[in-house]
């Protein structure tokens, strides 16, 4: 660890602070601004004449990303969380031992608290004037070529630190994610919602179709699965007596990842007592344009080569006439298993000849429709064979009063009128038992004590899932969830997998 040549130069300087008795990792040292703040403050200097004002002191801590010395001076450049300013120091000031000892061991990365007053450069950059410098931090790992930056896109995710201190628009993508989920929190606070938690492990997995993580729980001696979705423990709250909940937590979900998929991610899920699905998409309407208002984002908002349009009123358009319309089925197809298994193989996609007609729909929409809904979409009536929790529609009993939203060509949300007859989701359960023993890894358990939960009686209630990633990556433009998830899941280097394999980890 720290073995080559450069790390080993900068322990050698770490090691000569502490001969002239200086701790190279110093702690109580204080700051009193930011490099904003100071640069906001001091803006009148700019305007006078002399453009300083030594009766002005200031002390502020960065980390150093520029330096250049001139002999018996040094301009830097130091970051901290709020932005970038340039400091002068020299060893007029600073004195000649002391400054002798910053420009031989305080270099590029190393973390400084440097006082001193506001004044302006020859060039009209307003810099702090140095009186006084410390080091706060020795960094041992150079940073990255200041020109060429962090580049490689899998040590940026694998090291989300050095990506942080080298490109600062991950900073503003990842403050921008922290804005969203506060907007997000107090628009539901504002409507009566409480905010609640509920388990990360389950004794059943279940709430939504997906492949579990299994864990095991030593003092219990039992296997526990980590949530796939927390929705059928909210229902339980409703059910107790709360009206109107919501979560904002972790899934976890054993699948694949690619650009919108990690294995753990991060959901808002809400339940709401004598509303429906119609005022849930009436609610994320509103909820969409809180954000962009509150974060002043336009209605037209560039994502990729498209420009999404939120300046209109959400479309809403049922599930099958999406597949004739958007998707260009024929209709005459849509009750024939045959025919929709012919369709799908000659356009080169594959489907289980097992599944069933609400499945086949399913399959047909993920190829020819998903993908063309670029402006917000609301899809409706989805077939109830995938919708398990969903309540079947009063007019038609193949059809769920479900909905989901999509935008930029993918789901953003999933909410529908929920099951509350114990008698039909006792039923639905044992269907999917039938599927998970057909071969379906993802078809529910049944979870008895959420039907005997039912059968205490849960109020007409909507409910819906939104995903907090993949919204952030449409608020940022972003278009791979890696990008919007602090620390993604990765795949393992070669020596992570040997030193597993050897035991060492």
């Amino acid at each position: 660890m720290f073995d080559n040549q450069l790390e080993q130069q900068r322990i050698e300087k770490a090691n000569a602070f502490r001969e002239l008795g200086k701790n190279p990792y110093p702690h109580a040292l204080t700051k009193d601004t930011t490099t904003e703040t100071f640069k906001t403050h001091y803006a009148y200097v700019c305007e006078r004449d002399p453009q300083s004002d030594q009766s002005a002191t200031s002390t502020i801590a960065g980390r150093i990303k520029f330096l250049r010395h001139m002999g018996k001076a040094a301009f830097a450049k130091i970051e901290d969380e709020s932005g970038i300013l340039q400091i002068y120091f020299s060893k007029d000031v600073l004195g000649e031992t002391w400054f002798g000892h910053v420009k031989k061991l305080i270099e590029v990365g190393d973390i400084i608290v440097a006082s001193g007053f506001p004044f302006v450069t020859k060039t009209g950059e307003l810099s702090l004037h140095v009186t006084h410098l410390e080091l706060a931090t020795k960094a041992i790992v150079p940073l990255p070529e200041k020109f060429h930056g962090l580049q490689d896109k899998e040590l940026r995710y694998r090291q989300r630190y050095l990506d942080m201190i080298m490109n600062g628009q991950v900073k503003d993508d990842f403050k921008l994610r922290s804005k969203v989920v506060s907007i997000i929190r107090h628009f539901f606070e504002s409507y009566g919602f409480l905010e609640v938690e509920t388990p990360m492990m389950h004794p059943i997995a279940g709430g939504a179709n997906a492949k579990p993580f299994v864990t095991h729980h030593n003092a219990l001696g039992i296997e526990r699965y980590l949530r796939i979705a927390p929705e059928l423990y909210l229902k339980r709250l409703v059910v107790g007596g709360f009206e109107a909940v919501f979560e904002i937590n972790r899934n976890f979900r054993n699948e694949g990842m690619d650009h919108t998929h990690n294995p753990e991610f991060t959901m808002l899920e809400f339940y709401w007592a004598y509303h429906t699905y119609e005022d849930l998409m009436d609610l994320t309407e509103t909820l969409f344009n809180t954000l962009l208002d509150a974060l002043n984002l336009p209605k037209h908002l560039p994502f990729g080569e498209e420009i999404i349009d939120f300046s209109n009123s959400f479309t809403r358009i049922p599930y099958q006439e999406a597949l004739v319309t958007i998707g260009g089925i024929d209709p005459a197809i849509l009750k024939d298993k045959v025919a929709i298994l012919k369709k799908l193989s000659a356009d080169g996609f594959e489907a289980n000849p097992k599944l069933s007609l609400g499945h086949l729909h399913a399959e047909l929409f993920d190829a020819y429709v998903e993908a063309k809904l670029i402006n917000p979409t609301f899809v409706t009536h989805f077939p109830l064979a995938i919708s398990p929790l969903s309540r079947k529609s009063d007019d038609d009993p193949t059809i769920a009063e479900r909905f989901e939203l999509f935008i930029a060509g993918r789901e953003i949300a999933n909410g529908f009128n929920e099951l509350n007859d114990p008698i039909d989701q006792y039923e639905r359960f044992s269907g999917q038992l039938e599927a998970k023993d057909a071969g379906d890894d993802e078809a529910h358990e049944m979870d008895e004590d959420y039907v005997r939960a039912l059968g205490y009686g849960l109020p007409p209630t909507a409910g819906q899932g939104l995903g907090i990633d993949r919204l952030v990556m449409l608020l940022a433009n972003r278009h791979s969830i890696r990008d919007v998830i602090l620390f993604p899941a990765m795949k393992p280097l070669r020596k992570e997998i040997q030193s597993q394999e050897e035991g060492t980890v």
